[in-house]
């Protein structure tokens, strides 16, 4: 069987559709048959997918109150008072269910390059996860909302990366990375040092970056059923925390 964009665009229809209606919701947690029983199969739900036993997202995310792998939680984040600063906005599987973006490339490496270039520039680095959205936008906009000098980098899971700046539209920006599998740790570096320019008040030449049309076609099933995945962490309402990480 042929693999082209307008399968892919059907597979991904009927899985966004089976999520919205039907009586079977599409469910990334483990199967009871995977463990031994109902019981295994709730208790690894409830830990792996920031779910409580009585079903609400949220009231057991991985890291809320302890160190989470290379990601741990000061508490909630609070308006930066700092001009010299940049925020990234992490999404809310970030580090948690999802360590890897599309291409395998761990999130641990990726912050790495995004806090040196940024402290290459003489700026400071503050990270914080997001939870009231999935879009790499609005990740974005909440974190230049918190950041001292207004700027801030927006990440999604998966890679998807934006520059953004407080005043602007979510959907405007300084800098868009929509090509999550062609941004390399190199690229990744560069972005954070973008930003941190912008919050010196530079208008600096835009991060270049690698073009493959084929690249959309290839990863898009994988690229939404991530998205779907992140999106599973989504709380409305809760306060984006405040990380410390460990490079």
């Amino acid at each position: 069987m042929e693999i082209n964009e307008t399968l892919l665009r059907q597979i991904i229809g009927d899985v966004l559709n089976q999520m919205q209606t039907g009586d079977n919701p599409i469910s990334f947690a483990p199967s009871p048959a995977a463990g031994n029983g109902p019981a295994a199969g709730a208790s690894r739900g409830a830990a792996g997918n920031g779910i409580s036993a009585n079903g609400i997202p949220g009231d057991n995310i991985p890291g809320d109150k302890q160190p989470n792998g290379f990601l741990t939680v000061i508490g909630d984040a609070k308006p930066g008072a700092r001009k010299d600063e940049v925020v990234i906005a992490v999404g809310p599987a970030f580090g948690l269910s999802q360590t890897t973006n599309i291409t395998g490339v761990p999130h641990q490496r990726i912050l790495r390059e995004l806090i040196a270039g940024i402290e290459e520039e003489g700026i400071r680095a503050r990270i914080i996860r997001c939870f009231k959205s999935s879009d790499v936008a609005f990740v974005a906009v909440e974190g230049n909302r918190l950041s001292g000098s207004g700027i801030s980098v927006g990440i999604q899971s998966k890679g998807t990366t934006v520059i953004h700046q407080r005043g602007l539209p979510p959907l405007s920006n300084l800098e868009l990375f929509p090509q999550a599998p062609l941004l390399t740790l190199e690229t990744y570096r560069l972005i954070g040092k973008n930003a941190a320019r912008y919050a010196k008040g530079e208008s600096p030449d835009p991060v270049p970056t690698l073009n493959d049309q084929m690249a959309r076609p290839k990863y898009q099933a994988k690229s939404a059923v991530l998205h779907i995945k992140e999106t599973k962490y989504v709380v409305t309402g809760k306060q984006p925390q405040e990380l410390r990480v460990a490079l």
